[in-house]
């Protein structure tokens, strides 16, 4: 199985933590040359460092804030003038706040649409140029099982995570010409921040303690437990492979067999 990625240059965003900084260790340990973007100098900086360079990669990373569009795309700009071809995107950006979708303000909405739809369109747009000319891209967008089934207390981020897969799929359709790849995958309940902020959120809804919340979250989930942002990494990672070029416009749920349909 042809995994390597040795010369192709990878850009991981929202990657100085969780899924998206295991995503980043998994395609250097491929051999890609990975730039990492978030908006955290210090700790893209520490996150840069502590990838393998074993085969010689070079890892650079980019600043930019993802609750500013401008700012994404001026990075992206400055970034290609620097570094003109890049092989994979990996597109992953923080969910907003719980709540009930009735109780949403319309700008929430925007704001979340913005941040994950309009950020990932605009990368897309700076890079596939040059995977075009490699004949060779991937695209993969981290997203949510609430693609396939939409999850409880999570209104504005069940809304716009449907939008961003309509759109990859869509984008499938049009670059598969081209070599180029792009496909979705979904993480189930990780171990990440964001699990936290949700156990956090029904601990206090419920009246009961994050650890009992936990438990009864993990009671259904088939494999018993937790995914670990390496596992939903290494997903990731082979789909950015030469061994998955025939693999487009799918949704991979990463979930220990949680969600409910095919």
């Amino acid at each position: 199985m042809n995994l390597d990625l040795t010369g192709k240059t990878a850009l991981v965003c929202g990657s100085t933590q969780g899924i998206g900084y295991a995503s980043a260790v998994e395609l250097a340990l491929m051999g890609a040359n990975v730039t990492l973007m978030a908006r955290n100098e210090q700790k893209l900086g520490e996150a840069v460092d502590s990838l393998d360079i074993s085969k010689g990669q070079l890892h650079r990373f980019i600043v930019a804030d993802f609750a500013d569009t401008a700012s994404v795309q001026e990075a992206i700009n400055g970034y290609l003038r620097l570094v003109p071809d890049v092989h994979i995107l990996v597109n992953n950006t923080g969910g907003p706040a719980g709540g009930a979708i009735i109780e949403a303000e319309t700008d929430q909405f925007v704001k979340t649409f913005h941040m994950h739809l309009v950020n990932n369109q605009l990368l897309a747009q700076a890079v596939v140029p040059s995977m075009q000319k490699a004949g060779f891209g991937r695209i993969v967008n981290i997203i949510s099982t609430s693609v396939k089934q939409p999850i409880a207390g999570l209104g504005v981020s069940n809304t716009i995570r449907g939008a961003v897969a309509s759109w990859a799929k869509t984008l499938s359709l049009e670059l598969g010409r081209y070599g180029i790849t792009v496909n979705n995958v979904l993480p189930g309940y990780t171990r990440t921040s964001r699990l936290d902020a949700v156990l956090g959120m029904r601990a206090e809804a419920q009246g009961k303690t994050v650890d009992e919340v936990a438990d009864h979250m993990e009671s259904e989930i088939p494999v018993g437990r937790f995914a670990e942002p390496e596992e939903v990494a290494a997903a990731v990672a082979f789909l950015c492979s030469p061994a998955a070029a025939s693999i487009s416009g799918i949704n991979i749920p990463v979930d220990g067999g949680k969600t409910g349909s095919l």
